[in-house]
């Protein structure tokens, strides 16, 4: 028996998450802001985009996630001959009841893992936009509804590896957070060596959480004061994306929405029951940069075009003083 979602207190969600946190963080080892960037896409009901080169941990982030809460979990691993009908699923002929029967693929689970998602063609890829923003996937004009909470962590390598694709701007979109995992530093990779010679880490984690405890933990974040001056913050970051000379492509109404989303959660695991603008700033590179495009011919030294654009933004737009609860 868990507690009711309007009956769950702080001091549970500081727990639960807490618990969480301590399970993935035993799997991977000297990256807290990774396995807080994941949590905080699980409980803001958004999608993870972890990029970075082979062997660094993207997807052994993603199967920790999923080991530490017990539901249903499917991974796909992304090919080039892999078919939209394989991750949403096929209607099948019945001879014998003389009808068509929907067979799930391998989407219909809480956590899906993509793993090297952008090793399949976009027409693939994009068989996933429907799933991601609507939960639910429609196979000849009938809709069948995705598990409740529903979240996609998807891995992928450098656009400049070998076989990968881009991902369509409508998908890149639909990610709440792209990440990166970055090499380990030296004491993390010694342990690493000294941990994982004879044993797999993952064998050791057990499940912290349930879908009913993650259902309760998102209607707490969602419960997170969001004050008028802290909404006409977000939206002012937003547009200055899109009025920037320095970028092609801003951000659109759901880069703001899932910003806001990803905030409230933020303050929940800092123990606030209200955002403040830090939560914005602190969120904006890893939930704006993968949707934007810098211009042509723009080069910044010392940084990427898309993130010196969002640090000078987050530097000329005014700060609200206003960001507790009224």
């Amino acid at each position: 028996m868990y507690e009711n979602p309007q009956s769950i207190t702080a001091e549970q969600f500081a727990a639960h998450t807490t618990r969480i946190i301590d399970s993935i963080s035993s799997v991977i080892d000297g990256k807290p802001d990774a396995v807080r960037s994941a949590l905080i896409c699980l409980l803001a009901e958004g999608h993870l985009l972890i990029e970075d080169v082979p062997g660094v941990g993207k997807t052994m982030l993603a199967r920790a996630l999923a080991a530490t809460v017990d539901a249903t979990v499917r991974r796909i691993q992304f090919t080039p001959d892999l078919l939209p009908g394989d991750i949403t699923g096929v209607a099948v002929y019945d001879p014998v009841a003389r009808e068509f029967e929907f067979k799930r693929g391998a989407v219909f689970a809480h956590i899906v893992i993509a793993d090297e998602i952008n090793r399949a063609s976009p027409k693939t890829q994009s068989s996933l936009l429907e799933a991601m923003e609507e939960h639910q996937v429609t196979v000849d004009g009938a809709s069948h509804a995705l598990p409740d909470p529903f979240l996609v962590v998807a891995t992928q390598n450098p656009l400049e590896m070998e076989g990968t694709y881009p991902l369509p701007e409508a998908q890149r979109d639909r990610f709440m957070m792209r990440i990166s995992m970055g090499y380990p530093d030296a004491a993390a990779e010694t342990m690493m060596l000294r941990q994982r010679e004879t044993v797999n880490p993952l064998s050791a984690v057990a499940a912290v959480a349930d879908d009913s405890i993650v259902r309760q933990l998102i209607a707490w974040a969602r419960r997170v004061h969001v004050a008028e001056s802290i909404e006409e913050y977000a939206v002012a970051l937003a547009q200055a994306t899109r009025m920037d000379p320095s970028l092609h492509l801003g951000a659109s109404p759901r880069a703001t929405l899932q910003l806001v989303r990803a905030a409230k959660v933020n303050a929940a695991l800092d123990g606030r029951d209200f955002v403040v603008p830090d939560d914005l700033t602190d969120l904006i590179i890893p939930v704006f940069a993968h949707r934007l495009l810098a211009a042509r011919g723009v080069h910044r030294a010392g940084a990427q075009p898309v993130e010196a654009a969002l640090n000078q933004i987050i530097a000329r737009v005014p700060v609200p003083f206003a960001g507790v609860r009224v």
